[in-house]
């Protein structure tokens, strides 16, 4: 059978290559893909945009595809799904009355406050004025959110007024996120590690997946500005046993429930991302309806099973009988990006040959990549993702590091310190 990923980034070329695996798929479709999976064995692009709902169903309905994957947020809030299901086919995320736990932040923030999920203490603003009253008399440091979707750079940290200042006026007067930065979340900064959650949810059950940890800052040490993501690593060693179960009683099913009974009921993936503090206990940073990206990348690069069979199980309600199985060896993918990223950068810039074999303990998945006159050039902010596994961390990121090296461009940014908080947990 056929199965059509949407999206065009390195998640979609790790679910492509994943989905591929599957004995029971024929062939996968992605639209629009990118230069990784132009040429990934069984895997097809096809020039549909990801933001174009018509002409993505028409796509599903004459490929007479059997079940369609999103990949990104904005489909999913524009209401991709809502239209598939219309029509009669199988698409697996959340529908939009649920992605708008994505969609706003501030919409998020209130159905944590309702249904008691832990969270930072808040406010919400449309007016500049009020904001900046409010920035003030305000801890430092500071968060402040873009309300809307802003490809993960609407987050800016202040750890001074001026900065916040700063972020403020960028948002809510210049609208540098356009109307995703019309309104505001100004919350408190809250301490410790983070962690990513990632679930399948069938509507009642929930499958955590392996556990995972990303970088967001742009620079060694979690310095510089927000990004979507340099690196992430899997498992994350903070998320024990026994914080998973409690990230289950106290923010996964609360959430699951707490939409059902606002009259949502969620299928698809669902990202937690958290901040452990250090007491151990987990409150939600923000709410993905989604794979994380890069996370993604190591998470399914130690999955075992067969994806599509957990996908199906999810939409047939079926997760309670689903346990995937996961490489015991740990996996760190780091991120290379062009020359001022997250800020404007230049695409189009060549760049060169990739290892033609790698073990298979190594994959380079493709992001911001396309091929012109039948070069790879750039042609967005995150370009490549180097994934490895090894027998430990240190031999995993070295395994990584290896190939980033060998495959970087001129101009070409990565952080060199991606899993260090599990280096240093694996030296001790």
């Amino acid at each position: 059978m056929k199965i059509l990923v949407i999206g065009c980034g390195g998640r979609e070329h790790a679910l492509a290559w994943t989905l591929a695996r599957s004995p029971r798929i024929s062939e996968v479709l992605v639209a629009p893909g990118n230069a990784g999976t132009a040429t990934e064995p069984g895997v097809r692009n096809v020039a549909v945009p990801a933001e174009d709902l018509d002409a993505l169903l028409a796509l599903a309905q004459r490929e007479a595809v059997e079940i369609t994957v999103v990949g990104p947020e904005a489909p999913l809030v524009a209401g991709v799904v809502d239209r598939f299901r219309a029509a009669g086919l199988k698409c697996f995320g959340p529908d939009a009355q649920c992605a708008r736990l994505e969609g706003s932040k501030a919409w998020s923030k209130a159905f944590m406050q309702r249904h008691g999920i832990p969270t930072a203490e808040h406010r919400t603003f449309t007016s500049l004025e009020e904001a900046l009253a409010y920035l003030e008399q305000a801890s430092l440091p500071v968060v402040i959110k873009a309300d809307g979707l802003a490809a993960g750079k609407g987050v800016v940290i202040a750890h001074s007024r001026e900065e916040g200042r700063r972020a403020l006026h960028d948002m809510l007067d210049a609208r540098v996120f356009g109307s995703a930065g019309a309104q505001v979340v100004v919350e408190e900064f809250l301490p410790g590690e983070e962690a990513s959650f990632i679930a399948l949810v069938d509507g009642d059950h929930i499958l955590p997946l392996a556990s995972s940890q990303d970088h967001k800052a742009r620079d060694d040490g979690d310095q510089g500005p927000n990004t979507g993501g340099m690196g992430a690593y899997s498992p994350a060693p903070v998320v024990t046993d026994a914080l998973t179960a409690r990230i289950m009683d106290e923010v996964m099913r609360p959430t699951v429930s707490g939409l059902a009974l606002e009259g949502c009921r969620y299928t698809g993936f669902l990202y937690a991302g958290l901040m452990i503090d250090p007491q151990g206990r987990p409150r939600v940073l923000e709410f993905n309806c989604r794979l994380g990206d890069p996370e993604t990348q190591p998470v399914l690069f130690r999955l075992e099973s067969d994806l599509f069979e957990l996908i199906e199980a999810a939409l047939d309600g079926r997760l309670d009988q689903a346990s995937p199985r996961w490489h015991v060896q740990p996996a760190v993918g780091v991120v290379l990006a062009a020359a001022g990223y997250p800020g404007p950068y230049e695409k189009g810039t060549p760049i060169g040959d990739l290892p033609g074999r790698l073990p298979e303990t190594v994959k380079v998945f493709h992001a911001g990549t396309t091929l012109a006159d039948g070069r790879l050039v750039t042609s967005g902010g995150r370009v490549l993702c180097v994934v490895a596994r090894g027998d430990s961390v240190v031999e995993a990121r070295d395994a990584a590091y290896a190939v980033v090296d060998a495959v970087a461009w001129p101009g070409a940014h990565w952080r060199r310190d991606i899993a260090y908080r599990a280096v240093a947990r694996e030296r001790r």
